[in-house]
């Protein structure tokens, strides 16, 4: 299974170059201001794209979705897995998306540092395969160009505990790009760097079916 990984396009979805694959992952903050327009205007587009399957997650920027979280039957289209604290199967491979980030509650899917967001990751099931969040763990791919880490500890503990073949997230556009460790691979998708270009291509891996 091809899969192809984006991330904090922001209203410029259009501008990126998507290759072609069996599955595409968004991993959050799709719009800007979180507006319904900005919202179904990129609903639309992400729905329309070729590849079979479409997995969708929100972000801090998405306030739409965090409005009206009660009310999304009637806003995602067939076409998308929407992942809220939720998981799907595909290709007997466990897909598990939550959109929270740490923050002071100022921004969407925003929770405080600690037990608060901890709720949120104690969720996540030990046979995930892919997990994908919209902010990224601490101390792997999450450093501003001041050298600052903002990734979360919490999420960062819960990923040690999970067997994990990838972690697919954005959130940080200084650290576009991709990590290894021995047991997990984690890619930090953002499509906009962080003057808000949209110069980071689509990142791709390959996955042989699970059983």
């Amino acid at each position: 299974m091809k899969i192809i990984c984006i991330s904090d396009t922001h209203n410029k979805h259009q501008n990126l170059t998507i290759p072609e694959g069996d599955l595409i992952i968004h991993a959050g903050d799709f719009t800007v201001n979180g507006t319904k327009a900005e919202t179904f205007h990129f609903l639309g587009w992400f729905a329309k794209l070729p590849h079979k399957h479409k997995i969708l997650i929100a972000g801090n920027h998405d306030f739409y979705l965090e409005k009206y979280k009660d009310r999304l039957n009637e806003i995602i289209p067939n076409e998308i897995y929407y992942l809220m604290d939720s998981g799907i199967r595909i290709e007997n491979v466990n897909f598990w998306g939550s959109p929270y980030t740490p923050g002071d509650g100022n921004w969407a899917f925003n929770k405080s540092r600690g037990s608060q967001i901890s709720q949120h990751w104690n969720k996540i099931p030990l046979n995930t395969d892919i997990l994908i969040t919209h902010g990224p763990p601490f101390g792997i791919l999450d450093e501003l160009d001041n050298k600052q880490q903002i990734g979360c500890e919490k999420l960062a503990n819960q990923v040690l505990k999970l067997n994990l073949k990838y972690h697919v997230f954005g959130h940080v556009h200084n650290d576009y790009g991709i990590e290894r460790t021995k047991t997990t691979i984690f890619i930090n998708s953002a499509s906009l760097d962080e003057k808000n270009r949209s110069i980071n291509a689509p990142l791709i891996f390959m996955l042989k079916n699970l059983k």
